[in-house]
Formats: structure tokens, C-alpha cells, sequence
């Protein structure tokens, strides 16, 4: 079991390149990934993704990577020539008819947008994603272990919760085991007394129980119960994500015990209910962050 909390962190350095990534993520029903880059490594996008999606399968995850290079192996300079000398030509011409000196110099056309570059050779291209592709993997490292922490923290909260669950789940078995015996004594003696007789009709009291046992008994409901609890733990054993199918089953979990409620005959298992409610209800914060 995974938490979708985490955060991860890795630097790498190669030569005069240097490599810095953090991951750091939030839970969210789908798997919501956001990479920032320096804008020469935009073209690896896509593959940082990618690499992301093969660790995780949910949460609102934010990617950042700096990436340094000192050196100036797999550089090249260029400068766009075309564009210095129409700014110096458009410069030239304002200072002309506004009478004001010029004094262009080099250094200062080079500053303006677009003039001057730095452009990654092609076979660095390669380079560079294999070097940082090895710093991602460590910084995914990092992240998918503080997940797996985090998750095992979240995981024994669940299973004391649930215990304390099949608790109260057989307490309600034990409290309403009986009840229907208990309603047809009730019934004999209360339809006795109103109509002064000593047999009662059998058959209409029969009716009468069916009636009461098809509103009342919640034995139903309980064998789902446990049924439920059942799966949530194998689903807690898993390997695999489990957070949206654990999301269900607390929902069914919580229908069963609403049902328990409304149809509950006793001050006990009514008070038993609301302890119900209250574990399933912080259960259900907790599963919002697993995977």
C-alpha cells in the first residue's frame, strides 16, 4: 500500500553538466503530472512523464528539473545576424530622428531577444537524456520510498480501525441473535391479553413474524459486512493500487451499516452503529490518499 504523498529528490553531476530533479506529489483521483524545465530540455517532456507513469498510477504529481552546464562541450554559439543589424538599423534610425546619440555596441545588441543563442548539439541531445534519465530514476527512488513509508503508517491505522469494525459488527451479531424469538413471545402474550384468549391463531402470527423478520433482522446486511472486510484486507495485501476499489467498498460498508441503523431495534445496536460510522468515516478520509 502506497501513499500518494511524497516527496523525492536526486543531483547528479557529469563533467561540466550538472543535474538536479525533485518530485514531490499530492493525492488526486487520476495521475495529474506537471514537469518544469529549463526551456532547452523542454523536448524531454514527454519522456520524463513517461518515466513518472511507470513508477505510479495516481496522484497530482509536480516534476522539477535544473540542469547546469559549465562547460562548453556539445555547444554551440549562434548568432543571428540578420536580426543585430536590423535592431542597429531600427536603433540607428530612431536615434537619428529623435537627435539623440546612438552609440550602439556589440555587447548591447547581442542582449536583445533572439540575437544571441546557445544551441545543444545534436549527439549531446542523447547525452544529456541519458544523464538525466539516471538522476530522474534515483529522485523516483527516493519518492516511491517516502510513498511506501508513508503507506505502511496509513495501512496499520486501517487495520485497527477495521479490528475495532469486527468488533462492533459482532456485537451487533450477538445483540439482534434472538430478536425474533424475543418478538414472537412479546406477540403471544400482547395478543393474549388484548383479545382474552388462551390460543392464539398460528398462522396469523406466522404471517406476522415473516413480517417482522423481513424488517427488522439485519443478518443480511452483517454477512456483507464481513464479507467487505474480508476484501478490504486482501486488497490491503496487494501489491497492486488499490485506493478507488478500497473507496468503494468503504461506500458499501457504509450503506450496510446505514440499513443496520434504520432497521435497528435496540437503544445498543443503535449506539453500536453510530461507533460504526465514526470508524468508516475516518477510514474514508485516511483511503483518500492512498494510491
Amino acid at each position: 500500500m502506497n501513499s500518494m504523498t511524497g516527496f523525492g529528490r536526486a543531483k547528479l553531476e557529469k563533467g561540466s553538466r550538472e543535474y538536479l530533479v525533485e518530485i514531490r506529489s499530492v493525492n488526486h483521483k487520476y495521475a495529474d503530472i506537471t514537469v518544469k524545465a529549463p526551456r532547452n530540455l523542454l523536448y524531454l517532456e514527454d519522456k520524463i512523464r513517461k518515466s513518472v507513469l511507470n513508477k505510479i498510477s495516481r496522484g497530482k504529481i509536480e516534476v522539477f528539473v535544473n540542469y547546469a552546464n559549465y562547460g562548453m562541450e556539445g555547444k554551440n554559439i549562434i548568432i543571428n545576424k540578420e536580426l543585430a543589424k536590423r535592431y542597429i538599423q531600427e536603433l540607428s534610425n530612431l536615434a537619428e530622428e529623435s537627435s539623440i546619440p546612438s552609440g550602439l555596441r556589440a555587447v548591447e545588441v547581442s542582449k536583445m531577444p533572439d540575437v544571441l543563442n546557445v544551441q545543444i548539439e545534436e549527439d549531446s541531445l542523447e547525452q544529456i537524456w541519458l544523464e538525466l534519465s539516471e538522476c530522474l530514476e534515483s529522485a523516483l527512488d527516493n519518492f516511491m520510498e517516502m510513498r511506501r513509508l508513508e503507506g505502511e503508517k496509513i495501512q496499520k491505522d486501517l487495520e485497527n480501525r477495521l479490528q475495532n469494525i469486527e468488533k462492533n459488527v459482532d456485537e451487533i451479531y450477538n445483540l439482534s441473535t434472538g430478536l425474533v424469538e424475543e418478538y414472537i413471545v412479546k406477540l403471544e402474550e400482547r395478543i393474549k391479553e388484548l383479545l382474552k384468549v388462551d390460543v392464539v391463531d398460528q398462522t396469523r402470527l406466522a404471517q406476522e413474524i415473516v413480517i417482522y423478520s423481513d424488517k427488522y433482522s439485519v443478518q443480511e446486511e452483517l454477512t456483507r459486512l464481513k464479507s467487505h472486510i474480508s476484501q478490504f484486507k486482501k486488497l490491503m495485501e496487494s501489491n497492486e493500487p488499490c485506493g478507488k476499489k478500497i473507496d468503494f467498498l468503504v461506500q458499501e460498508m457504509n450503506r450496510e451499516t446505514n440499513t443496520i441503523g434504520s432497521k435497528s431495534g435496540k437503544l445498543e445496536i443503535t449506539n453500536i452503529v453510530i461507533d460504526l460510522k465514526t470508524e468508516l468515516e475516518d477510514i474514508r478520509e485516511q483511503i483518500q490518499n492512498i494510491e
